[in-house]
């Protein structure tokens, strides 16, 4: 049985089976990104609901494993050097990744370019579009300059055209089905939470959508979209 009582955020959300991989998340893009991996990869995992609330995510509990307040987290307890704790779910991808042996290429070239569309991801997609969601459907709605919002929406149709080009002819962004597709299509399905889809031209794209489509008719992505079930 593995002793996970040096990580203080297990006082809080105690583990079950402290032998499995313990998931600290929530159904966001960035939260479902690591469901989706566990899932994909077969990996044994135990999840553990933190709203986005600051009495979870600004708990003391939860800000000893990411100290920048941010689901997801998890905890491995069959580390490479013992138990380890890793934030950022880009990190966390291609941790697991690393660990399965999985959706990571099977090429040096390949993972490289994983490695690239994931962090096309992580420093401009998703970004991109949750600032943008911010100035349509939440409090930034309110502000009554136009500039904040035109900058996000013009920024995701852009970047949103670099992906369209990039799928021509493909299903998946890079070879076969990996963690930089488990990264981006969760952030497009944001859009239609967002209610964005007509200001950034969704469905005059000619392969985003059909590649959405693609990615969440997988089994496995199906079930990790609601885990942790928040309800």
């Amino acid at each position: 049985m593995s002793d996970l009582s040096a990580f203080p955020i297990t006082q809080r959300w105690p583990a079950k089976d402290p032998s499995v991989i313990q998931l600290y998340s929530y159904p966001t893009p960035n939260g479902v990104k690591i469901s989706i991996a566990l899932e994909e990869m077969g990996l044994a995992y135990e999840p553990h609901l933190v709203t986005l609330s600051d009495a979870d995510v600004k708990s003391p509990e939860f800000l000893s494993l990411n100290p920048n307040n941010k689901i997801p987290a998890i905890i491995d307890p069959n580390g490479p050097e013992g138990p380890i704790g890793i934030f950022e779910s880009g990190a966390i991808l291609l941790y697991l990744a690393e660990k399965s042996g999985k959706f990571i290429g099977s090429t040096a070239a390949e993972k490289a370019k994983i490695t690239q569309w994931l962090m096309f991801q992580m420093g401009g997609l998703g970004p991109m579009l949750g600032q943008m969601g911010f100035f349509y459907k939440f409090a930034g709605k309110d502000i009554e300059d136009p500039r904040p919002r035109e900058r996000y929406r013009d920024e995701a149709i852009r970047l949103l055209a670099v992906l369209d080009k990039e799928l021509e002819g493909k299903d998946w962004i890079v070879g076969d089905f990996s963690i930089a597709d488990m990264a981006i299509a969760p952030w497009l399905n944001a859009l239609e939470f967002y209610g964005t889809k007509d200001a950034v031209g969704y469905h005059d794209l000619k392969n985003v959508p059909a590649y959405v489509e693609r990615f969440f008719a997988r089994p496995a992505v199906q079930k990790a979209m609601r885990i942790p079930d928040p309800s």
